[in-house]
């Protein structure tokens, strides 16, 4: 497998993104969000996504330009709408205005409407924790699980953030999707050209779906379904994952006015691409008006330890708390690479011949 320099990568987001008008401050924190992801190891979410924006914003579908209009402002809360721009600069000023309001009232929470997918939820709760606060967010996303007891995907992946600083050299950062399995994950395994596995997404009979291309295709026509966290039956506890994520969907809807579900679907009333309309919502809790950050990291970190310490299964050497793989994955990506696949150095490739760039030769 090919390993590439985080440099390289990142300059050649950055300049793609420029190439098809975004301008350059924005490109900048857009190509922020998506190299955090590959540093991390979510491969699903960094230069893998890159061909995404690319096909939305030149099919007219995502605005390069990113227009944010205030709805609503008030002391720790604001409603916006961010007019199908980019979803990381969305996301990006969104939660620094959280991170404000809370530095004055403890609190600040963010609501947003008609926004585009913003990469990891990881970076926006690691902002508030790099200013000693806990950070949470979540979005809705394009339907593609089912509830309990059904087969018709109606739901996103719906993904749930939670971040807090911690003495451990790295926050506790919590995020991940309310589905077994995220799309993005699915999306990775098809450039793999490996199967999904079984227990991951049913077809509309309730049965198995491993065949990744063919379930990404069934996706989009609404015949498959993700399942959500527990399976597809309550003595697994499915109602759990279906209930968290039908949580998200209402913070992320009903609070700014905005779209859910089947609005969500990308399409318009006759069937043509249309923008997808996301809602995010973004919270900062100010630790100091509830305790003092020591007295706060001592408790968070001590839980974290005693977790990491406690009596682990026979042939595990070890116990990880969320955020200490991405910690430890940051150091090796750095040091080695960002690994590309064929598939991804095919996407790469269409985007420099397309927009007459050559910034990586892969020869």
């Amino acid at each position: 497998m090919l390993k590439l320099p985080v440099a390289k990568i990142h300059e050649f987001m950055l300049t793609v993104l420029q190439e098809i008008g975004v301008p350059a401050e924005d490109a900048e924190i857009c190509a922020e969000v998506l190299i955090a992801s590959d540093l991390s190891g979510i491969q699903s979410h960094g230069i893998g996504r890159l061909k995404m924006y690319y096909d939305r914003i030149r099919a007219g579908i995502q605005n390069p330009i990113t227009k944010i209009d205030v709805i609503r402002d008030n002391m720790a809360t604001a409603v916006w709408d961010g007019n199908h721009g980019m979803g990381q600069v969305i996301g990006k000023r969104a939660m620094q205005t959280a991170i404000d309001k809370a530095a004055k009232y403890g609190l600040g929470a963010v609501s947003v409407r008609n926004s585009t997918h913003y990469g990891i939820c990881g970076f926006y709760a690691d902002m508030a924790t790099q200013q000693n606060m806990i950070g949470l967010t979540f979005t809705n996303a394009r339907p593609s699980v089912c509830p309990t007891n059904g087969v018709q995907p109606l739901l996103g992946t719906n993904p749930i953030c939670f971040g807090a600083p911690t003495s451990l050299g790295y926050p506790f950062i919590y995020d991940a999707a309310t589905s077994i399995s995220q799309r993005g994950k699915i999306e990775q395994l098809g450039r793999e050209q490996k199967e999904t596995p079984a227990g991951w997404a049913i077809d509309l009979e309730g049965k198995p779906h491993t065949q990744t291309n063919q379930l990404l295709q069934d996706l989009v026509k609404q015949t498959a379904s993700l399942l959500p966290i527990g399976g597809s039956d309550e003595m697994t506890g499915s109602h759990k994952g279906y209930g968290l994520s039908t949580m998200v969907e209402i913070l992320c809807a009903a609070l700014c006015g905005g779209s859910f579900m089947n609005m969500l679907l990308g399409r318009d009333a006759d069937g043509k691409p249309a923008p997808y309309a996301l809602g995010h919502f973004f919270m900062a809790i100010n630790i100091e008006f509830f305790t003092d950050i020591e007295s706060f990291k001592k408790v968070s970190t001590a839980i974290c330890q005693e977790l990491q310490n406690s009596r682990k299964i026979p042939g595990k050497d070890r116990i990880y708390v969320a955020g200490e793989k991405e910690y430890l994955m940051q150091q090796k990506v750095k040091a080695e690479g960002v690994p590309i696949i064929p598939n991804l150095q095919k996407a790469i490739q269409t985007m420099q011949d397309e927009l007459g760039l050559n910034l990586i030769d892969f020869s």
